[in-house]
Order: structure tokens, then sequence, then C-alpha cells
């Protein structure tokens, strides 16, 4: 008897462009573990056949006639909720879409980079298929994008951190897939007289980080920006690791300074910024007083700085895997036993102001 075929990841792409339909489906018609099961050139079709076929993720363009992407997937998530990955143009108008799509449910989104450049094609095939197989594991939280979605109040006042005799001089938080939404949810937890600084590294290219940086500045009481080198680490402020780049801190006087550096000088981390980097540089920085934090995420960046950190006597807090879109760097780090507290997303926020406090 012939063992059980493993089952086939079912796509839908859709998209407006022709080529960009069929490069899509090329791509990912040749990887045997994943079947095409209908293609769609707006996104009036791209709900009606997502309804209809029922795809196990579906890639959306965003920019397109009829209904755009985020529209599209507004209705998918009202009527069937989907895995969705967003296919993104790499302009400042292309991740502000982006992010509303993130909010409104997408799972990830992927930048569309397809040139001439035979090099440019090779790292959209690359990413393509690394997004897609991450997102067919992730978590679908309709309680995010849902209209009920409740509030959580803040602990009592009069409740104390276990961790509030460490001493804490700054704070470091790493996150890829899942990221933005959840790191907005942490930040706008935390006060605006928070006595730290906070440096965040998530994965993103160039184009998307300085956006970001603006939306969670609009949407929290901290002031957050994209970092730049130079600039000191404050507190009450949060700076976002530039993409494309690597970001380090160094002592400064009393302070810490921000480092950025190109790709080239630490060839060694794939993810870019690397949160092992970030993490383990201001480990030292600090000598070990800070607070490490891990958001949902890929693969394991950040687990050997947040090992780093704990070596040092700083304190960790790692989200747990039920409100994790991707429990990979989580993981890591629980089972790598460098996780002093596993926390819901919906906790994090507060625990790091009952630290700090």
């Amino acid at each position: 008897m012939l063992p059980p075929q493993p089952t086939k990841l079912r796509v839908l792409v859709v998209d407006d462009s022709c080529f960009m339909r069929m490069a899509i489906r090329g791509i990912l018609a040749k990887d045997p573990q994943i079947e095409i099961i209908g293609v769609a050139s707006d996104g009036v079709e791209g709900v009606e056949k997502a309804l209809e076929l029922k795809p196990d993720l579906i890639t959306m363009d965003v920019e397109m006639p009829r209904m755009d992407g985020i529209a599209a997937l507004k209705q998918i998530m009202a009527k069937a909720p989907t895995r969705v990955l967003m296919v993104s143009t790499l302009t400042c108008e292309g991740a502000k879409a982006t992010f509303e799509a993130l909010e409104a449910g997408a799972i990830d989104f992927i930048p569309k980079n397809i040139s001439d450049s035979v090099d440019a094609q090779k790292t959209f095939r690359a990413d393509l298929l690394f997004k897609v197989k991450e997102a067919a594991g992730s978590i679908i939280h309709t309680d995010r994008f849902s209209s009920k979605r409740i509030s959580v109040a803040p602990p009592a006042p009069v409740l104390k951190s276990r961790f509030s005799h460490h001493k804490v001089s700054c704070v470091g938080i790493g996150a890829s897939t899942g990221g933005p939404v959840a790191l907005q949810e942490v930040l706008s937890r935390i006060p605006v007289n928070f006595p730290f600084g906070i440096i965040v590294a998530i994965h993103m290219p160039k184009a998307f980080t300085g956006p970001y940086a603006e939306r969670l500045n609009a949407k929290c009481s901290l002031d957050i920006r994209e970092a730049s080198d130079g600039d000191m680490l404050k507190p009450g402020q949060v700076l976002i690791a530039p993409g494309g780049m690597h970001t380090a801190l160094v002592r400064h006087g009393a302070g810490f300074s921000v480092k950025t550096m190109p790709t080239s000088t630490y060839p060694q981390y794939i993810y870019v910024p690397s949160v092992d980097l970030m993490m383990q540089s201001l480990a030292d920085a600090s000598n070990g007083s800070m607070l490490g934090v891990i958001l949902t995420g890929m693969g394991s960046d950040g687990f050997k700085g947040m090992q780093h950190l704990k070596s040092r006597g700083g304190i960790t807090l790692v989200q747990n895997e039920a409100s994790s879109t991707i429990y990979g760097m989580p993981r890591a780090c629980v089972e790598g036993g460098v996780a002093d507290e596993v926390l819901p997303l919906d906790q994090i926020g507060f625990e790091i102001a009952r630290i700090a406090g």
C-alpha cells in the first residue's frame, strides 16, 4: 500500500498585472509542495474566488481596479478568514497601505521588486517562496481585526513586577512576521513618561521602516521614529532600526548611541536588521542592565542575543505561542531556556512598564 501523499499548499494569486500573475504563478508552481488553484485580476474577483475555492493562502496585490487589495482583504477576513500575503510596491505609499493591510488581518507582505536585474529576480523568487511557506504555518488571529474586539484593562497599580528590583537602563525589542501589529500593541500600553529608551529591530526592507515609525508615532503616546547613525537613546523614546542595514548600540558617556552598518560588515547574520546583533550590542553597552523582549517571528533571530543578555544578568520577556502569528523566534528562546517570563501579547507592554516602575 502506497503511503499517503502530503497535502499541497493551495494558493490563490490576486493581481491586476498579467505579468505579476504569471511571475508569481510560475515561481510557486515549480515547488512540489505548492498548488496554484486559481488567479484573479482584481479585488472583486479575488473575494469571489477566495469564497469559492477556499485556498490555504492568498497572495494579494494592493493597488487594483474595481476593488483594491485592502478592501478585498477586509471582505475575506469578515466572510472567510484566510492567510493573506500582501504584494507591495517599494514606495512610501506602498508601505502605508501595507501596514493598513497588516492591521486588517494580512499575515505578512513581500515587496514587489521584479526588474530586469537578475539579482532582483532571484531575490524576489527566494523571498516569495520563503514567505509563502512561512505564512502557511501562521495563526490567524481574527480577534485582532474584529469590530467586537475587547480591550484589556491594565493591571492594578498596586501590582509589582517580580523583576522590579533588577536594574534596568534600556529596553531592546525584536520581532519579525506578525511583528508590525504586535509591536504597536505592546508600545500602546507603555506610558509617555517611560523612564528608559527603547530600541527595536524588526525585519523590514529599507523603504518601510520610516513610514512604519511614523505610523506608530501617530498611534502611541511614546515618541517613535526611525533611528539614524549617532542617535542617542532617550527616555520615553522608541527608535526603530532602519531596514536594509544592521544596527548596534555603543556606550556614549552615561547613555547609548546608535551605530548603523551595511550588511557586508556582518555577513554571518541572515536577517536584516539582525535582532541578535542589536540585542548583544545593547547588552554589552548596558553591562546587562537591560530588558530584552522577543515578539512573534519566524526563525530564531534574537535567541543568541537573549542568551548573551541572560549571561550578563539582564531580564528577558517572550511572547507566548497562543498570541504569536509565528511562534519561531519566541519558541527558540523558550526552548533554549532564556525566557524569564512568557506572556500573552496584550500583557507584555504592561509588564515592561511595571518593570521600569
